[in-house]
């Protein structure tokens, strides 16, 4: 991986960014052991301005593009960092972070970075060369860590101390079908062209008075000149950002342990936030304002009914409600979110939206329960810490009165 990102500093360093980082275009200087690893199939790779963004098209392979070239966004130097980040993951456990048999939700993965390290795979992988993988695939370009820093990683300059020794047997194993399935994929595709060749061959001699073109029949596989280069790689590169085909082999043989995977991920994202948002309304109800400042930015936003429409920032107005009432309520409280629903916002933010039904006893000792609509906005800060920074109330007060 050292000399991997050594290549891809060095084009960096010279303004060139590949755009097709993929195994299948790393070869080895011969078969010795410890052979260099050279770079190759500069056919996609573009010069440009220093670390200046442009759209220069969409082209790459599809489980290998970054989230801003699926966006359609300004890219540069990043994109070739992100699949840097897919090659690492694929030499360490022999399989790739995305994968879908459907190109839109395998997109949909990409963009969101839904990945995660799944047992018994990952189990003795060191927590560096996680660290690593997080730092390549991180959706955000502009936080995604460069070459020259992560030859710098300790996983890559002190990995005589951090990196694993263990024998990962299995990995190698898992490789090894992954190729099998490159070939095999490789033999399809070109039975396939053969085919499409010879049957356009019939109809042309069939049809050879009428002048018909033997290559304008909707085939498979796209012609060069229609954007996808003819490969036998283990995915079609795309060049064009209208091509619609594009091959993929599902690695291993539990395609849908891997779509489980992603699923999962997901889900322990959104229950992360039902759980935060849990803690700080409790943090509320018993009045504990340290608690409660330990989930929310400093500078929150809110609307509230108590704030008569206006937008509040900071802290003042909601401590006056800690000091005053909250505080000083003794009545026995208890608060419920129902139907939370947890909308991601990439990888570092995510709204939810719930009911809050407050149960209180009056000062008649009658019980009563208030109820409020509650909107959150969630933010994660670059210490992996999450909070809340925006809040938008409706219905009843946030607390039942003395």
């Amino acid at each position: 991986m050292q000399q991997i990102l050594e290549s891809v500093s060095y084009c960096h360093q010279h303004s060139v960014v590949h755009r097709d980082l993929k195994p299948e275009n790393l070869l080895l200087a011969s078969k010795a052991k410890g052979a260099a690893v050279k770079l190759a199939d500069f056919g996609l790779a573009i010069e440009v301005q220093g670390e200046q963004q442009a759209w220069y098209g969409f082209a790459g392979t599809p489980g290998y593009l970054s989230p801003e070239v699926l966006r359609k966004d300004p890219y540069g130097k990043p994109v070739d960092i992100w699949a840097c980040g897919v090659i690492l993951y694929i030499l360490l456990v022999g399989y790739p972070p995305f994968w879908d048999e459907d190109q839109h939700r395998l997109y949909a993965q990409i963009k969101a970075g839904a990945y995660d390290y799944p047992s018994p795979e990952w189990d003795t992988v060191t927590p560096e060369a996680k660290n690593l993988i997080n730092s390549m695939l991180t959706v955000n370009p502009a936080k995604r860590i460069t070459a020259g820093d992560a030859l710098k990683h300790p996983w890559i300059c002190q990995r005589e101390r951090v990196a694993s020794v263990v024998h990962r047997q299995e990995t190698v194993d898992c490789l090894k079908k992954f190729n099998a399935r490159r070939k095999l994929k490789g033999a399809i595709l070109t039975t396939m062209l053969a085919t499409r060749n010879f049957s356009s061959n019939v109809v042309a001699g069939a049809n050879g008075s009428q002048g018909s073109n033997p290559g304008s029949g909707r085939s498979l596989i796209n012609k060069k000149n229609d954007g996808i280069k003819e490969s036998t790689d283990s995915s079609t590169t795309v060049e064009d950002e209208d091509s619609k085909v594009t091959f993929s082999i599902a690695p291993l043989d539990s395609k849908n342990k891997l779509a489980a995977k992603v699923t999962n991920h997901v889900l322990r994202r959104k229950q992360e936030i039902i759980k935060l948002t849990e803690q700080l309304i409790a943090a509320i109800t018993s009045g504990d304002y340290d608690g409660y400042t330990k989930f929310v930015d400093p500078q929150l936003t809110c609307f509230e009914p108590e704030a008569f429409g206006n937008l509040i920032e900071g802290m003042e107005f909601h401590k006056f409600y800690f000091d005053n009432v909250l505080a000083k309520n003794s009545k026995a409280v208890n608060t419920s979110i129902l139907n939370p629903h947890v909308h991601l916002l990439g990888e570092d933010a995510a709204c939810i939206a719930y009911i809050r039904l407050t149960q209180y006893i009056d000062k008649n000792g009658l019980p009563k329960t208030m109820q409020s609509e509650e909107t959150r906005v969630w933010q994660r800060r670059d210490d992996s810490k999450w909070q809340n920074v925006h809040f938008h109330r409706s219905g009843a007060p946030s607390a039942p009165a003395k």
